[in-house]
């Protein structure tokens, strides 16, 4: 290395003399400003997955300050923030094809525009083209008492059909409701199961699916009875009684609670005890 040209090339152009010292200096990795993460979770029968990079706050002001009110932000830091759908999903009342994109926001005050673009693979929003937007969707921003320092996604309160995708950061959390659709899905992947000739059929599940979807409560009955001939339990005996009770069948329901608390006694399962005596007098 010449030192003394690195010197001489220091006075007459910084910027050159910078270049030229990294490219022979040794590769080191330093800790990201904005660290990268991947979320990932399963609502129902749809995988989610989120690749973001969290931007911290480090005394700055964030919303109307660092990241301007009214202009397209990337959601995070970096490359700009990507989702992945695996099947169609609702955002806010708004029906999203399954695909990948890219999820950029327009925070305001009192309202953000949440927008689901096609371009996943781009740096920042400098290249955000609003023609290939799949969705702008628009969502309340609240106020929370505890800041958060770290830019953060999160999905909670997560349900077979739902869950809320929220946006945190500093004194803001926007908050998405997610829907999915997987009824029809499931159904039919059940109808194919129980008509295959696969000797080991999920009985029990697909009863209580139909029993808490109010689909074909016969076939459930059917299916209720082929799980309590594989296994008599308290729960399968349980489950008989509540959609006989759905069915009108007063007497048959009460026979089967009775026969449920009996097996939930020797199972020392005192919770199924209270379920079906409260089952049964419902019935009286």
């Amino acid at each position: 290395m010449n030192f003394k040209r690195i010197a001489l090339l220091a006075i007459g152009s910084g910027l050159m003399v910078t270049a030229n010292a990294l490219a022979e200096s040794p590769k080191i990795e330093f800790p990201a400003a904005s660290p990268a993460c991947t979320l990932k979770q399963r609502v129902g029968l749809t995988d989610i997955e989120i690749d973001y990079s969290r931007p911290g706050v480090k005394g700055r002001e964030i919303f109307g300050g660092l990241i301007p009110y009214g202009k397209v932000w990337r959601t995070g830091a970096n490359q700009a923030t990507k989702i992945v759908f695996s099947t169609p999903v609702t955002l806010n009342g708004t029906q999203i094809p399954a695909g990948t994109y890219a999820l950029m926001t327009i925070p305001d005050k009192n309202e953000w525009t949440i927008i689901i673009n096609k371009g996943a693979e781009q740096w920042g929003a400098y290249k955000y083209d609003e023609k290939s937007d799949v969705a702008r969707i628009k969502a309340k921003p609240i106020s929370i008492d505890n800041p958060v320092d770290t830019f953060t996604i999160q999905i909670g309160q997560i349900q077979d059909d739902s869950s809320v995708i929220d946006l945190v950061w500093d004194k803001t959390k926007v908050p998405l409701k997610l829907q999915v659709d997987y009824k029809d899905k499931l159904t039919a992947q059940i109808e194919a199961e129980m008509a295959s000739d696969d000797k080991k059929k999920p009985y029990f599940q697909a009863a209580q699916f139909y029993y808490n979807n109010g689909l074909d409560l016969h076939k459930a009955l059917q299916w209720a009875d082929a799980a309590i001939a594989e296994r008599d339990t308290f729960f399968t005996v349980y489950l008989k009684a509540q959609i006989l009770a759905k069915l009108g069948d007063k007497e048959g329901a009460i026979a089967a609670a009775k026969r449920s608390s009996e097996l939930a006694v020797k199972a020392n399962e005192s919770s199924f005890v209270k379920l079906n005596a409260d089952l049964i007098s419902g019935l009286q």
